[in-house]
């Protein structure tokens, strides 16, 4: 019997890479074969986000997209989109079958083909309130540009926080975390399969809790397994408390590097998006974490043109970024999603949209002040030597192989191909690199001192 084969493409954050990797694992263990989409499949599922409108519009496209260029495979739409608009993810042509957050999980819905008379799609998305523990997940499937080096596993899904602005509780339900004894299972096969990295990623990473196990107490029992490197990904600034940095800043293994999201700088916006802190508070803890862990990396994530952010709440937020060590910024424009708190509050004209062009233009300006913010942070580690973990290799002018990877500190560092290590394959493993200066864009160049 022909093996079946099945292709996967996925869009958004790191749990969803975690979960599609799971998935497909999970196929394969049935007697799948993994392919990469151009290759073909007779199934192909694709992974979507709507976290914003863009999101969304991606998903959609990428959907017509691969219906358009694979007519003869089962096409499959999984995710947050799924779960949120599967009746319009239905109506498009050639879509075999629709699953939402928890029902992606159950690969017997993966066998589904339409009837040739109707071409109706199956759809299958459960109330996420009936969840009431995460799916663990993790990336186990390597991804052949980049070897066994980091891998993402899932500690905790949705979200409580009730953030005005934001759809993720519609899509994935309220906060609910992996047991701790599924994860540590997971962290072992991890290191088994030969990874040197492991990524905790999660909606509200730092909400992690399995009954009195928080965090903290995660983070000491992975210390325990045979990895080389541990990294978080998101923490709520609320809940980077101080046990978190000490364990961060004491531990040989966990990467001083995390996500600390801002949204605004302006308290009065802040208090509109019903975050849970001030900028005064977002300060002290970031500040505390980088006076308390060497070397720390801190990037952030901001959110412009909220509505009622006045142009003195914009100069307001660029102030206040301009004036912290963070070490890079992730850039959002607003999008007011149906069924959120903010989209009521527009409808019912409590709240004012800024018009687009001003929002295209503060986006602009923030993205100028990001990059700089990333150069100054690469630029203070120039003449300095940091531990990187490659990843993959390129082939630059003159033949010369170009390998790179990230420090603990994720800055991207490269090296090239010299006489000692030009047939060497660097790939998953941990080198210490003397910088020497910007090699492309951003990225840092160096030379290998061991």
């Amino acid at each position: 019997m022909k093996q079946k084969r099945v292709a996967a493409v996925t869009l958004g954050c790191k749990v969803n890479y975690a979960e599609t990797s799971s998935i497909v694992d999970m196929l394969v263990s049935q007697g799948w074969r993994l392919n990469a989409l151009e290759d073909g499949a007779e199934l192909i599922i694709i992974h979507t986000c709507a976290v914003t409108g863009e999101a969304e519009r991606k998903s959609r496209q990428q959907i017509r997209k691969i219906i358009r260029n694979h007519p003869g495979s089962r096409v499959g739409v999984i995710g947050c989109y799924a779960q949120l608009d599967p009746e319009k993810i239905a109506a498009i042509e050639g879509v075999s079958f629709v699953l939402g957050t928890t029902d992606k999980f159950d690969i017997s819905w993966y066998s589904y083909k339409p009837s040739p008379d109707s071409h109706v799609p199956l759809i299958k998305v459960s109330p996420v309130d009936e969840a009431k523990i995460a799916h663990s997940a993790c990336s186990m499937l390597s991804q052949p540009e980049k070897g066994r080096t980091r891998a993402f596993l899932k500690i905790q899904d949705g979200c409580s926080c009730g953030c005005a602005y934001c759809s993720i509780p519609l899509a994935r339900g309220r906060s609910r975390s992996v047991p701790l004894p599924e994860l540590l299972d997971q962290a072992r096969s991890i290191v088994d399969a030969g990874y040197s990295e492991i990524v905790l990623t999660g909606i509200n990473l730092a909400d992690y809790r399995d009954g009195d196990i928080r965090l903290a107490a995660l983070l000491r029992q992975l210390e325990t397994i045979d990895i080389s490197r541990i990294r978080i990904s998101s923490v709520e600034p609320q809940l980077l408390d101080d046990e978190l940095i000490d364990i961060v800043a004491n531990s040989s293994k966990i990467m001083p590097h995390f996500h600390l999201p801002l949204q605004s700088a302006s308290d009065k916006i802040l208090r509109s998006m019903r975050r849970h802190y001030d900028t005064a508070f977002y300060r002290e803890r970031l500040m505390k974490a980088v006076s308390s862990i060497k070397a720390c990396a801190i990037g952030a994530d901001v959110m412009v043109g909220y509505p009622g952010e006045s142009e003195e709440d914009f100069a307001e937020m660029c102030r206040f970024i301009e004036e912290l060590p963070t070490a890079y910024l992730h850039v959002f424009t607003c999008s007011p999603r149906p069924g959120t708190k903010l989209f009521a509050e527009i409808a019912e004209k409590r709240l004012i949209r800024v018009p687009s062009p001003e929002v295209s233009s503060r986006a602009a300006r923030l993205g100028e002040i990001g990059q700089w913010i990333e150069r100054r942070f690469a630029e203070a580690y120039i003449g300095s030597r940091l531990k990187v973990l490659f990843e993959e290799a390129a082939t630059v002018a003159g033949g010369v192989v170009r390998w790179s990877g990230y420090s603990e500190n994720y800055l991207r560092v490269s090296v090239d191909s010299c006489a000692e290590i030009v047939a060497c394959d660097l790939r998953g493993q941990v080198r210490e690199v003397l910088v020497e200066g910007f090699g492309e864009g951003l990225q840092l160049q160096g030379r290998l001192l061991s």
